[in-house]
């Protein structure tokens, strides 16, 4: 089976996948210090949990935006499995669909292999949300091409800057408010309906946008945790697949020239 790793700047996902199955999968924070000896750790017993052996992983495939991060990661793919890993937009596993943008090179391994399963399961132009340690908003066209799109502050960052930036504002859980009330009459019901009302607007806005400039009707298919929170107050997604990425992984390692 693969073992597709997503290292991402908050967290690194790793996922057990079985053609485009996935059997198993596990999070963990993202850390450049960790070793290949300690990723070995965690998985392994992991692994066990689940009912696995480190026997039955025959390939791995890594997708990262940390760059410092990928030489542990390889470390464990051959220290502990026995196989030289792929590197997503690498080598063997080059990425099969164009950046139609003018640096390729400086677009995020994940936005790509979001922009691959995306357009795999949806036809036409997509609108591809992300919602990560930023949020990303890419457009992918009815050939497969990345074409651009935008990076906007997730919403933990922007309000870990809130209430960093106010001395006397709470630090506050990310949740649906319990109606569609824009009046708060508390600092918690105020700041929860600015970060939380003021998001859902700036999904909608940024997507009619991209819709008026592509010019023709796009499917928004929206992943990462986020997601079906904000799908319980916006109509704006077609499609919610919150295993975009590890998908995009496992699609890149069937089309690799290994």
């Amino acid at each position: 089976m693969l073992l597709a790793i997503d290292a991402g700047n908050t967290n690194v996902v790793a996922a057990l996948v079985d053609g485009r199955d996935i059997k198993a999968r596990w999070r963990i924070a993202t850390d450049p210090r960790r070793t290949g000896d300690e990723y070995a750790v965690w998985l392994h017993q992991l692994l066990e949990l689940e009912g696995f052996a480190r026997s039955d992983v025959d390939a791995v495939i890594i997708g990262t935006v940390v760059p410092r991060a990928l030489h542990n990661l390889e470390v464990l793919s051959r220290k502990y499995f026995g196989v030289e890993p792929l590197v997503a937009g690498q080598g063997d596993a080059a990425w099969p669909i164009a950046l139609d943008v003018p640096d390729p090179g400086t677009v995020g391994a994940d936005r790509v292999l979001n922009a691959i399963a995306a357009h795999a399961a949806h036809s036409g132009d997509l609108i591809v949300i992300d919602f990560g340690t930023a949020t990303t908003f890419d457009v992918v066209d009815f050939n497969g091409a990345y074409k651009g799109g935008i990076i906007a502050p997730g919403i933990n960052l922007s309000l870990d800057a809130l209430v960093g930036a106010a001395a006397k504002l709470p630090r506050i859980a990310i949740a649906a408010p319990v109606d569609d009330s824009v009046v708060g009459t508390t600092t918690e019901e105020q700041m929860l309906i600015g970060i939380y009302w003021g998001y859902v607007s700036m999904i909608e806005g940024l997507t009619e946008r991209l819709r008026h400039e592509i010019g023709r009707p796009a499917k928004v298919v929206a992943t990462g945790g986020l997601a079906a929170l904000f799908d319980k107050r916006t109509g704006v997604f077609d499609a919610i697949e919150p295993d975009l990425t590890i998908t995009g992984l496992a699609m890149l390692a069937e089309t690799s020239h290994r």
